[in-house]
């Protein structure tokens, strides 16, 4: 990730020319009119919701959120309004807008205000059923790094030259405070747990991890997600328009957290946050412990037929429909003594696959239930584990015929 030169801690977004990442002074005004100019075109023909039908869990409801993200009041290169527009359009249903607190480079222009990025992206989000967080980012160079703070009351009272001060500020709010990309100043991208961290950590003030930030994916916290029990969260970190960076197939999508609250609304968020009901969507891929990711997976397959007839080495095919907005890479359990299965399947984002099965030798005529065993390869359950599963089918074997 490139870095502004008169702020070496503050993180940039990828691939984008300079005159758009640090645009001088002179040139921010026509960059504002141009990008909310080309978006709202944009948003003129396009403007409708992309549905991304990742299925509820028993008990819970499944809420697409992007906790991390940026506009004019900090660093970012958008109008609050803009970030609400595309997060409907993206099919999220919330987001938090965390400006920098302590670092605005656009101060010339646009005034100081805490307060404002939380309150244009609520008045313009909330008519779309958009839930909006009022939230902030405390920036500190390494150690500890940038911390976000969901959930505020006061924003601008984070705003303390002292970092326990600013962070005891945001808990006694009632703040969510989760470190984000922990690696991303580090040699190799190799994160370092702090001392920082670890007084957080324990005060029980650092209760999430961003394991996924833009197109980085962090594996070592990852890890610590799991062993120290902390929530686990994948944003943006957009700074300019989501629409430069991220694209509408499966594979292309923006980073988001999936979170399984009891309710659509900004306190079931937050209850759900604290519970640590969430998992992480990028890049394809699905990221998180399998208590969540197995009935995602469940709950996003529906086998047509369900009940099959097959000969006596003889072969048919099982349907396989995928209500999610993502692609399954499936490797199954290939060889049985009743059945042999086609290894490798793709069950295509809202398409019906097909997989070829084969009664095997030791198939016995009569109807049985037959548990197929399998991996779903871009289902992490840790770091070094993807998620074991098993489809169930109905089989009439007609041996002899």
């Amino acid at each position: 990730m490139h870095m502004h030169p008169s702020q070496p801690n503050i993180k940039s977004t990828p691939n984008i020319k300079r005159s758009v990442l640090n645009p001088t002074p002179r040139s921010l005004g026509a960059l504002l009119v141009a990008s909310l100019s080309l978006v709202g075109a944009a948003q003129a023909q396009t403007r409708t919701r992309t549905e991304l039908p990742f299925p509820d869990l028993p008990g819970f409801v499944t809420l697409r959120c992007d906790f991390h993200m940026h506009s004019v009041f900090s660093d970012g290169n958008v109008w609050p309004t803009v970030r609400a527009e595309e997060a409907w359009r993206d099919g999220l249903d919330a987001i938090a807008l965390t400006d920098h607190i302590e670092y605005a480079p656009h101060k010339n222009e646009i005034p100081v205000n805490h307060a404002r990025p939380y309150e244009i992206a609520r008045a313009h989000g909330e008519p779309l059923g958009l839930i909006v967080i009022r939230a902030g980012e405390i920036t500190r160079g390494e150690p500890p790094g940038h911390l976000n703070a969901l959930f505020l009351t006061n924003v601008a009272a984070l705003n303390q030259t002292n970092t326990i001060a600013a962070v005891r500020t945001a808990v006694e709010q009632g703040g969510f405070v989760f470190w984000n990309h922990p690696g991303w100043k580090q040699p190799d991208r190799k994160s370092v747990w702090y001392a920082e961290q670890e007084q957080f950590f324990t005060n029980g003030w650092l209760r999430g991890l961003e394991i996924v930030n833009g197109s980085d994916y962090d594996p070592i916290a990852y890890q610590w997600g799991l062993d120290k029990q902390i929530t686990l969260l994948g944003n943006s970190d957009a700074h300019n328009p989501v629409g430069f960076d991220y694209g509408a197939a499966p594979g292309e999508l923006r980073p988001m957290t999936l979170v399984f609250a009891k309710a659509r609304t900004l306190e079931a968020v937050r209850e759900a946050l604290f519970a640590r009901r969430t998992a992480v969507f990028s890049q394809g891929r699905l990221i998180g412990d399998a208590q969540f990711l197995e009935p995602l997976f469940q709950r996003s397959i529906k086998i047509v037929n369900p009940e099959i007839r097959i000969r006596e080495k003889g072969r048919t095919v099982v349907q396989i429909r995928n209500q999610s907005p993502m692609n399954f890479e499936v490797r199954f359990d290939a060889k049985s003594p009743e059945l042999t299965v086609t290894e490798k399947v793709v069950l295509v984002a809202g398409k019906v696959s097909l997989l070829e099965i084969r009664a095997g030798s030791g198939a016995a005529s009569g109807e049985r239930d037959v548990i197929l065993n399998c991996k779903v390869q871009n289902a992490l359950v840790t770091p070094n584990e993807v998620l074991s599963t098993s489809l169930r089918l109905k089989v009439q074997f007609d041996a002899g015929r």
